[in-house]
């Protein structure tokens, strides 16, 4: 399981909680990714408001920035901007193979309108931009969700 450290883990909470200074708590994200050859694939995890607007970054597996603009959502809604993952990346993932983080967010997210997305890339192959869009509700924690492209399927535990 990776993790990301603690200034990282303080940052997104702060990032997504400071509006309403509300409480966050753990939230474990698993995805499977399907077997599809080739390098590992970059993946951008970030929510949007009710109304599409771009909140903040969560992790981003995949350290080149060179490849970030293949990640066209999250690259759009940023602007490519990298101090958006300061701290909060890891390695890219594999064919076949399960990335499992946990993060902080805030509970204020939940049930009220806002979305997860997960981009993906893999070298060489075509882009995924939102290959995961899941709204953020208690009732969805625990429910797989199939990818399109490169994951098999997502799921998030609180």
């Amino acid at each position: 399981m990776r993790t990301k450290p603690m200034l990282a883990v303080l940052a997104v909470t702060t990032a997504l909680t400071m509006p309403s200074l509300a409480l966050a708590s753990q939230v474990t994200f698993t995805t499977n990714m399907r077997s599809f050859g080739g390098n590992g694939a970059y993946l951008a995890y970030y929510v949007t408001d009710g109304q599409g607007k771009y909140v903040g970054s969560l992790w981003m597996a995949g350290g080149k920035a060179r490849y970030y603009e293949h990640l066209n959502g999250w690259y759009r809604a940023t602007r490519g901007a990298t101090r958006e993952i300061n701290g909060i990346t890891g390695a890219s993932v594999g064919s076949g193979r399960t990335l499992k983080i946990t993060v902080d967010l805030a509970d204020t997210l939940f049930d009220a309108g806002y979305r997860l997305h997960i981009d993906s890339a893999a070298e060489d192959m075509q882009d995924s931009p939102n290959e995961v869009v899941v709204p953020l509700t208690s009732a969805g924690a625990d429910h797989a969700i199939k990818g399109s492209r490169y994951i098999a399927d997502f799921t998030y535990s609180r």
